[in-house]
């Protein structure tokens, strides 16, 4: 059996393969290090990505064309007048009930004053007494007035004379003042209606005791009711956009779907101190008859809006000791807080009358921990319901 003799590599070989295999290792060693080193830099790019704030924006509307503010208000006569009797006595009668149309001097009652008329008769014998007593004292002064000519009085006894004839006249017209005083009081004896309009109140009946004055009961109320006149307390913050010359509609609960035509007429100028409203009038026709005094209504103002006033949602407030504020996403996505003022709460949406602007861009729910002049990124905005459809939708071979 033969044998070959083994071949041994050389030396060159051996270093050609050993310089081969250490560039293969240091190959592998710098793909490492650069797939590490990307690692690093994609993981510093996606940390330094989540610490950016990532923020939607709201939809701000713009304010309606006109705001619409809804107040109770109360309906009263046009005029209205609380009869109390102006002498004491007893009703007599009466020829007006609740509901009746009267005329202005028409007779609502009547009442008997047996002590006033006792009154007024002896009025009239006192000025009878009176006025004799004048015509005597008169005829007596001219008398003595002849008589001191022929110097068979004195000046002195005449002097006495006309001056009784002018006591005696002062008497007299005392005693007609008192009789025209008493004519005047047996005249209200008649209780008859200020002006036309409508008996909204009787309080009274026959042989009930009538006392004089306001002190005692009232008797007739009467309305007029051609016109009404509505009252309303309008809030402080709408005071001044409600003046004399503004349109405004009524509904009442017994008109279901209708409504009526107001305007107002004039305003208090004074703020109520416990409520800070203001009362404000309003007039209404009322030829048909249906507003009646003291009913409850519904008062519909339309008021002139700012153009710039806008609506935000209520998520997009963000509470400070500064009030009311918002953010706003400014230039190079940096965040802008805003003070604004606010107006009407409207539960999910919030109306802001100064402090920001329609084309502001304003940040939905910002974080709690958000402040001015930090970087932020938007949100990316949701697919429309047409661009998910057509995601969706099988593409068609060719």
């Amino acid at each position: 059996m033969s044998s070959e003799p083994t071949k041994t590599p050389s030396r060159r070989r051996l270093l050609v393969i050993a310089l081969v295999a250490l560039a293969i290792a240091g190959g592998i060693a710098a793909y490492g290090i650069n797939q590490r080193a990307d690692s690093a830099a994609q993981i510093r790019q996606w940390t330094d990505a989540q610490a950016i704030p990532t923020v939607a924006l709201a939809v701000v509307q713009r304010g309606a064309g006109e705001r619409k503010l809804t107040l109770p208000g109360t309906i009263q006569p046009y005029y209205r007048a609380a009869i109390y009797a102006r002498v004491s006595g007893y009703l007599k009668s009466w020829q007006a009930d609740i509901g009746a149309h009267v005329k202005a001097g028409e007779l609502l009652a009547s009442i008997d004053t047996p002590d006033l008329d006792q009154q007024f008769a002896q009025a009239q014998a006192d000025l009878a007494t009176a006025t004799a007593n004048a015509q005597l004292a008169s005829v007596t002064a001219e008398r003595w007035n002849t008589l001191v000519k022929s110097k068979w009085v004195s000046q002195q006894s005449a002097d006495d004379k006309n001056g009784s004839a002018a006591a005696t006249k002062a008497t007299m017209d005392a005693a007609k003042a008192n009789v025209e005083r008493l004519e005047a009081m047996e005249s209200f004896k008649s209780i008859v209606a200020p002006f036309d309009g409508i008996v909204t109140a009787r309080n009274t009946d026959i042989g009930a005791l009538i006392n004089a004055g306001n002190a005692g009961q009232e008797l007739f109320e009467v309305s007029d009711l051609h016109k009404v006149r509505i009252y309303v307390q309008v809030p402080q913050t709408f005071s001044a956009e409600v003046r004399p010359g503004l349109k405004a509609r009524l509904e009442m609960p017994k008109y279901p779907g209708q409504q009526f035509d107001a305007a107002v007429v004039t305003t208090s100028n004074a703020m109520n101190a416990n409520s800070r409203s203001m009362l404000v009038e309003l007039q209404a026709d009322n030829a048909d008859g249906k507003f009646f005094a003291g009913a409850y209504c519904q008062v519909l103002f339309e008021l002139p809006s700012d153009p710039d006033m806008v609506r935000v949602p209520a998520t997009a407030l963000v509470s400070s000791d500064q009030g009311g504020q918002v953010a706003v996403l400014g230039p190079g996505n940096k965040v802008v807080l805003k003070t604004v003022q606010l107006g009407r709460d409207f539960g999910d949406r919030v109306e802001v009358t100064a402090g920001l602007s329609p084309t502001d861009q304003v940040i939905d729910s910002p974080p709690e921990t958000l402040q001015a002049g930090d970087q932020v990124q938007l949100t990316a905005p949701a697919p429309s319901a047409n661009e998910a459809a057509a995601a969706s939708s099988p593409t068609k071979a060719d």
